[in-house]
């Protein structure tokens, strides 16, 4: 979907988007092949032909930080084809719901292969280095919850991947409410051991594991891994809708 893009070209709003692809074209090269084809000042044609040249040589470098800049925030989901090669989809437990007071007990990585879990007081600090190798991030709610309370404790991460919140893009296909709500509508299933379990139930057995009670510690690791894990399978299943929304709109 990012080759559909135009909206992060200075001087192309969505309104202008919509009209290039009703026009027939939807990729950057095939408006360079057929730009006169739209209705628009050829001044403007030229100042999107040299921003498509300028993202095609960002994309080609992989530069993250490029689209990340020039996309609006709830468009970054159209860079997740082109960037899952170096994707962490992340999810946080805590001890309660503000930055302010509550504090990070686990964080979950999942690259699409291996999970990974940082565990408070255990190697907790480690996430610095581990967010800084990857191009795009996914999380669900990550925006408002997640990467709020990673910044209060750790503001040495700065956050200027991509970084796709499910969220948004999956309203806007008909997918509403919590993570396990929008699972359960696409059939994804948790183990027996998490099944029901919610982010109070995680609140709990970190005080339990407080308490010396190492096996609630391991199902906390375990319902935050069908977090991470999940996110993949969630984009996986819709994107090709996001995608086909976004060109209907």
């Amino acid at each position: 979907m990012l080759k559909n893009t135009y909206i992060h070209i200075p001087g192309v709003g969505k309104a202008l988007e919509q009209k290039i692809w009703a026009s027939g074209i939807r990729t950057w090269d095939e408006f360079l092949e057929m730009e006169g084809r739209i209705s628009i000042p050829s001044s403007k044609r030229a100042r999107i032909c040299e921003g498509i040249k300028i993202s095609s040589r960002h994309l080609a470098a992989k530069d993250c930080f490029f689209f990340s800049q020039r996309l609006p925030s709830a468009e970054h989901w159209r860079a997740y084809s082109l960037f899952s090669d170096s994707v962490a989809f992340f999810d946080i437990e805590t001890t309660g719901l503000s930055p302010c007071r509550d504090k990070i007990t686990v964080v979950g990585i999942y690259n699409g292969n291996e999970t990974k879990t940082y565990v408070r007081g255990i190697n907790l600090e480690d996430i610095i280095e581990e967010f800084s190798k990857y191009r795009l991030l996914v999380s669900f709610n990550g925006a408002r919850f997640d990467v709020p309370f990673i910044k209060s404790e750790f503001p040495e991460i700065e956050f200027k991947q991509l970084h796709i919140d499910l969220m948004y893009p999956l309203r806007r296909i008909g997918y509403g409410g919590g993570l396990k709500n929008i699972e359960k509508l696409l059939g994804i299933c948790r183990s027996e051991d998490t099944d029901g379990m919610n982010g109070f139930d995680a609140v709990r057995l970190w005080k339990k594991y407080e308490k010396g009670d190492e096996e609630a510690l391991a199902l906390l690791v375990k319902y935050n891994r069908e977090d991470i894990v999940n996110l993949k399978s969630i984009i996986e299943l819709t994107y090709s809708k996001m995608v086909e929304k976004a060109l209907k709109t």
